[in-house]
């Protein structure tokens, strides 16, 4: 197994915390993982991406020109990453910011009112794990899970925060498993 993925948006909206919960997992599961930030030259509010590789095999480079998925959380991110998706492979819009169609036709995508949810379960932080809960059901390089058992490690000092987040993460599930649902019945 050998997954690398890019996560962009803008800084604040959780970009960097959802690419090192996916590393932090991914070493409970005993994988080689790589987490590698880049961001704009404004703090909040700018411009934020992140590669994560997670591999049962040694990780060659930090580098990924064109990983097998991405995750964008705004438009912005969309319109810079989309065409850098490998054919086949596999593309998780937050739709409430990102509205735009994708222009793509041969890789998976996944649509996903991410910060619109969050809003809804009552905290709007929470998007980044909607929108990692519907990447995990499509591409589950890491169970559930060892995310879970992270979240309670990260959040230890902020417990009251880990049922919002992990309820987040099963409704992002739960949105990818329906848009899968109804593309098969079509």
């Amino acid at each position: 197994m050998h997954e690398d993925l890019i996560i962009a948006g803008f800084g604040g909206q959780g970009v960097m915390s959802m690419g090192q919960m996916l590393a932090y997992a991914g070493l409970t599961e005993g994988k080689n993982v790589l987490w590698m930030p880049a961001y704009g030259p404004e703090t909040r509010g700018g411009f934020a991406n992140c590669t994560v590789i997670v591999s049962d095999m040694e990780i060659g480079s930090p580098i990924v020109s064109h990983p097998r998925s991405i995750i964008v959380m705004n438009l912005p991110s969309l319109d810079r990453f989309e065409d850098s998706v490998k054919p086949g492979g596999t593309l998780v819009v937050n739709t409430t910011l990102a509205s735009r169609k994708v222009r793509r036709k041969d890789i998976d995508v996944i649509l996903v009112p991410a910060t619109e949810v969050a809003t809804e379960l009552g905290d709007l932080r929470a998007a980044n794990m909607v929108a990692l809960g519907a990447f995990l059901e499509c591409k589950p390089m890491i169970s559930f899970k060892a995310v879970k058992k992270t979240l309670q490690k990260v959040f230890a000092n902020k417990k009251s925060v880990i049922p919002l987040n992990e309820k987040a993460l099963e409704r992002g599930a739960e949105i990818a498993r329906e848009q899968r649902k109804a593309r098969s019945a079509v």
